[in-house]
């Protein structure tokens, strides 16, 4: 992916994504049972958090254009650490990134969706800065 320039034509480091906007995270994972995507809204106040949730609902319809299928919606939920995080995510299942021969299909899981989530991104985040 390195070569693959953002959606506004700059170099960016994929894995790493930043928004550029506290308490949101683009998050890519590859796991021993699933891979996922997805934007994770992990701000420590409960209605500040809804309030970005909220806000990125608005924009549904332009995601679901954008990315080319439904993501799941789930407001206030246990992360892995134990905080309550908001996501907006796509799973493939069913995957092992420990089992090589799994790799091809991961990758093109999640690669036209960083680029796709890129994309949105770059149209809303206007929307998220103030």
């Amino acid at each position: 992916m390195k070569p693959i320039p953002n959606a506004e034509g700059r170099r960016i480091n994929w894995p790493n994504y930043k928004t550029g906007v506290r308490n949101i995270y683009f998050r890519m994972k590859a796991e021993r049972d699933f891979a996922s995507i997805g934007i994770e809204i992990g701000h420590a106040d409960e209605e500040l958090q809804e309030l970005y949730f909220d806000q990125f609902a608005q924009f549904r319809k332009m995601l679901e254009v954008t990315v080319g299928e439904e993501w799941s919606w789930n407001l206030h939920q246990e992360n892995e650490f134990g905080q309550l995080v908001s996501r907006i995510e796509k799973k493939l299942p069913a995957v092992n990134v420990m089992n090589e021969a799994d790799w091809p299909e991961i990758i093109s899981f999640l690669k036209p969706r960083i680029i796709a989530l890129d994309e949105f991104w770059s149209n809303v985040k206007p929307g998220f800065e103030s």
